[in-house]
């Protein structure tokens, strides 16, 4: 006997950023998307009428049109006030989906309280950059029940290259929490011999091509260096909000009983750039700091 196929998903999409925006046309063009919320109103209206979707002024009505939601916002009190917001018009058996990068109690704070009226919760942040939004090739860290992901698999494929799960609740947070010391330390690193390679005069272009041949190239390297270099820091990851997760990194690992030297670093630097008023630019914006070790002039 031919097993009946599962019907389509009626998804939402709630933070429509650099990242949420591509993600959630990537939703529209599987036909799953039925509704966007945005915190600038207008920018939900402008995008439900190019994508033929609604766009409901009450984030309970966003959730009264899905069977599963996204959540794409900024900070843990952002989430906390979203779901929140979301709860009364969400139904027993429907899926939230957190890709926001928050702390791990969080998830599990939410998961908890969802699970009082039946609705089931995933922390899935993700890593993979805006191109990575924009070209559908994300990679998804997901903490929560094994049968809630399988329920939520054909949504997360729309636009992610690799979706693993890591445990039960809060574990895509911890995976996330790891990635972004990762991610903090080779911004340092890179940024850092940048600088150095312009201090010794040598030429941009050759120095990339030979360094991106070899065993020093990066995602970061390869995406960033030669903007960087060119003093280009309008798109991609905002600093801002990498400061943020190196905080939340920072937490995680006190509560442990350790200090991160590389973290410490990084958070530091970011700190003194968000001081500068640079919070909007892209995180490569670290070679700001790091030209001047060598009083090099960008």
């Amino acid at each position: 006997m031919t097993e009946s196929p599962r019907p389509t998903l009626r998804c939402s999409f709630v933070g429509l950023g650099a990242m949420g925006e591509p993600m959630a046309r990537h939703l529209a063009a599987r036909g799953m998307l039925t509704a966007v919320w945005n915190r600038t109103s207008a920018k939900a209206q402008a995008l439900a009428a190019e994508l033929d979707v609604a766009a409901p002024e009450a984030l309970s009505d966003v959730a009264l049109l899905s069977d599963l939601v996204f959540v794409c916002v900024s900070a843990d009190a952002d989430v906390r006030a979203v779901i929140a917001a979301l709860r009364p018009g969400l139904r027993r058996g429907s899926i939230v989906v957190d890709t926001s990068t928050v702390s791990r109690q969080t998830a599990i704070d939410l998961a908890a309280d969802l699970a009082q009226i039946g609705v089931d919760f995933l922390d899935a942040p993700l890593t993979g950059g805006v191109e990575g939004a924009r070209n559908g090739r994300l990679s998804v860290m997901v903490g929560g029940d094994e049968a809630v992901l399988d329920r939520a698999k054909a949504a997360f494929d729309a636009f992610s290259l690799r979706v693993t799960r890591m445990g039960p609740v809060g574990a895509g947070q911890a995976t996330k929490a790891v990635n972004q010391v990762m991610i903090g330390g080779i911004a340092e690193g890179v940024c850092e011999a940048l600088a150095f390679g312009e201090a010794l005069g040598l030429p941009r272009e050759p120095l990339l091509a030979v360094l991106t041949a070899g065993a020093a190239n990066s995602w970061f390297l390869e995406k960033r260096g030669l903007s960087m270099l060119e003093g280009r820091f309008d798109s991609g990851f905002k600093l801002a909000l990498l400061h943020k997760d190196l905080g939340i990194v920072q937490s995680m690992a006190a509560a442990l009983g350790a200090r991160l030297k590389s973290v410490d670093a990084a958070h530091a630097d970011y700190t003194t750039l968000l001081a500068e008023g640079r919070g909007d630019d892209e995180i490569s914006s670290l070679i700001r700091i790091k030209r001047r070790l060598f009083d090099v002039q960008g």
